[in-house]
C-alpha cells in the first residue's frame, strides 16, 4: 500500500467518521456548528486528495479504491444520522435515494471494471454537481443553528431534495452508458 499526502487524506477522513458521529450526538450547544465544521473539513479533503494525487502524480489504485469508500461512509453516516435527527419521511426518501445510487453506482463500475469497460462510467459533470449540492445541503442541515438570524435548514432540505434529484439524473446517466457498452 503506497503512503503519500492524497492517501493520508483519505484515510484521515474515515479516521474523522467516528469523531463526526460523536461530535453529533454530544447534547451540547456547540455540537451542530462543529459537526458542520467537521463534515466540511472532510469534504475538503475529499477534494484535496484528489487534487493532490493528480498535481504531485501520487495516484495509485488503492487511492483510487479508498476515496470513493471515505466519502460515502461520511456522507452515508450524515444522512443516517440526520434522518434519525429530523425524523422528515421525505429526509428519510432522499436519503434512500442518495445512498442507493451510492451503492448502486458502485457495483455498476466495478461490474464495467471487470468487462474492462470503466471508462464508460467515469465521473461526468451532472455526479460533480450532484455531489457538490449534497454536500452543502449536508453542511446547512448539520449546522442548525441560525445566521445572521437566518435558518440554514430549509435551504439545506430544498439542496437535499435538488441533491436527490440529481442523484437520479446521474445514476441513469451512469445506467444508460453502462448498458450501451
Amino acid at each position: 500500500m503506497p503512503l503519500n499526502l492524497p492517501i493520508v487524506l483519505t484515510w484521515l477522513r474515515i479516521v474523522l467518521i467516528p469523531v463526526f458521529i460523536g461530535v453529533f450526538y454530544v447534547p451540547w450547544y456547540w455540537a451542530p456548528p462543529l459537526s458542520a465544521l467537521i463534515f466540511t473539513f472532510a469534504a475538503l479533503t475529499d477534494w484535496a486528495d484528489g487534487y493532490l494525487a493528480r498535481r504531485l502524480n501520487q495516484t495509485s489504485r488503492f487511492g483510487a479504491f479508498l476515496d470513493p469508500v471515505a466519502d460515502k461512509l461520511m456522507v452515508a453516516a450524515a444522512l443516517v444520522m440526520l434522518t434519525q435527527a429530523y425524523g422528515s419521511p421525505w429526509l428519510t426518501i432522499a436519503s434512500i435515494i442518495i445512498i442507493g445510487r451510492e451503492i448502486t453506482i458502485s457495483a455498476l463500475r466495478e461490474w464495467m471494471a471487470e468487462l474492462g469497460q470503466r471508462g464508460k462510467v467515469a465521473v461526468a459533470f451532472i455526479g460533480k454537481l450532484k455531489t457538490g449540492t449534497q454536500m452543502v445541503a449536508l453542511v446547512l442541515l448539520l449546522y442548525k443553528v441560525p445566521v445572521f438570524g437566518i435558518d440554514p435548514q430549509p435551504l439545506g432540505m430544498v439542496l437535499l431534495y435538488l441533491a436527490a434529484v440529481l442523484t437520479l439524473a446521474s445514476m441513469f446517466k451512469y445506467l444508460s452508458a453502462a448498458f450501451r457498452a
